[in-house]
């Protein structure tokens, strides 16, 4: 199996405007064309069915770094992003929160016919991941969104959250078929939530009895306990502090995109013309593109690409998000011609981050960071779902 986590995220109410949705979906799409192009489609599986990855991606996406949104706004913008162009990726997005959720088994048939899979057993698959978290694990979450993640090799994933209103919590579930032997013998990659308590698990082996009088999942014989797993517990503070981010890491981002240029740097020349604030966002989300599953394990950090879009750590800066998608759109293209000399430059970007890490001693004040993020804003057309960023009132009064 695949190392294990689970986080308890903030049940949050919010919504997406529709300002960051369009970026929110034009981002996905770049970053999943990115992986297609330099790994494969079926590691955008694989990274989908890493919690710290899934939540990282969210953060650098401008959501709310460590909510429960995060799952429902970044499957949602996933979907609309590729499915448009689930012929040319391999990749294609079923399911969604509510009434989507149970479009499922039609969407599976339907694309199954398509491309030739046996739509029936994916059907069953769609069906078993649901009935294990929702009846088989009685752990006080109810499931409310079922995304079914389908390779055109055949393979897939699934992204499914529960709701608590006892604990106004989320859980959020990932399974993987690559890491799938039984539907209920250690089944999960992740479960992303925190233990509130005693939970009844219908997969033990003594449960056999109570078993049959609630449930039956098809043929399967459940014989072994679902392990119980390590947990990465996601704060209730909605604001990002130091002890939520690895600081050297995100201070070596930012030494290379203020202290430096890409003329210092002979594999970034071609990134020249971009202003340090872009820079700094790129770096994050060639992170997300490109990075090793250990880079992920504080997803806060990303969250100094793109803010969020309540305001924390800052506002969504659009001009440079705006920017990082464009360059990202331009990087793709050039490659699918042959030129792919822009493409390798942003992956060098987070290899160049991650060297300058070894020996870097962070010395920036975490706090005057944001406050010069958010004393900036209004520069960046920063924005949140209360307005726009405006200058500060000194700033303010330079203007007349």
């Amino acid at each position: 199996m695949k190392r294990s986590g689970s986080a308890d995220m903030p049940l949050h109410y919010g919504y997406v405007p529709q300002w960051l949705a369009e970026r929110m979906a034009k981002l996905g799409l770049a970053v999943v064309e990115n992986i297609v192009m330099d790994y494969g489609k079926d590691e955008v599986l694989r990274r989908l069915s890493d919690p710290f990855w899934f939540q990282s991606l969210g953060a650098v996406m401008g959501m709310d770094w460590h909510s429960s949104g995060i799952t429902t706004s970044v499957m949602g913008a996933l979907k609309r992003a590729i499915n448009p162009h689930s012929r040319e990726l391999g990749i294609y997005i079923c399911g969604g929160k509510g009434k989507y959720s149970k479009q499922t088994p039609a969407e599976l048939m339907k694309i199954s016919e398509t491309i030739g899979l046996d739509g029936n057993h994916l059907v069953k698959c769609s069906k078993l991941s649901a009935k294990v978290d929702n009846t088989a694990i009685q752990d006080g979450f109810q499931l409310y969104l079922h995304n079914f993640i389908l390779s055109d090799t055949g393979k897939w994933a699934v992204v499914q959250q529960g709701m608590s209103d006892a604990s106004s919590t989320a859980r959020r579930y990932h399974w993987h078929s690559e890491q799938l032997t039984s539907f209920v013998n250690d089944p999960h990659t992740f479960i992303y939530g925190q233990n509130h308590g005693l939970i009844l698990n219908m997969t033990d082996k003594q449960a056999d009895s109570s078993r049959n009088g609630v449930m039956q999942i098809a043929a399967e014989h459940p014989d072994q306990m679902l392990r119980e797993i390590n947990k990465l517990v996601m704060p209730r503070n909605h604001h990002v502090t130091a002890k939520d981010v690895d600081l050297k890491r995100l201070g070596a981002v930012l030494w290379l995109a203020h202290e430096k240029q890409p003329a210092d740097f002979e594999e970034l020349l071609l990134l020249q013309g971009l202003g340090p604030r872009t820079l700094q966002s790129l770096a994050l989300v060639s992170e997300v593109i490109h990075g090793t599953p250990s880079r992920f394990k504080d997803p806060a950090r990303f969250s100094f690409a793109h803010g969020g879009k309540d305001g924390h750590p800052f506002p969504v800066p659009t001009k440079v998000y705006d920017e990082t998608i464009s360059t990202l759109q331009n990087a793709i293209y050039k490659a699918k011609i042959g030129q792919s000399e822009k493409n390798e430059a942003i992956k060098r970007l987070s290899k160049i981050a991650e060297n300058a890490e070894k020996d870097f001693t962070p010395n920036a004040n975490f706090e005057q960071v944001i406050t010069r993020e958010r004393e900036d804003s209004w520069k960046y057309g920063g924005r949140t779902v209360m307005g726009r960023a405006k200058p500060p009132v000194q700033q303010q009064l330079k203007l007349f």
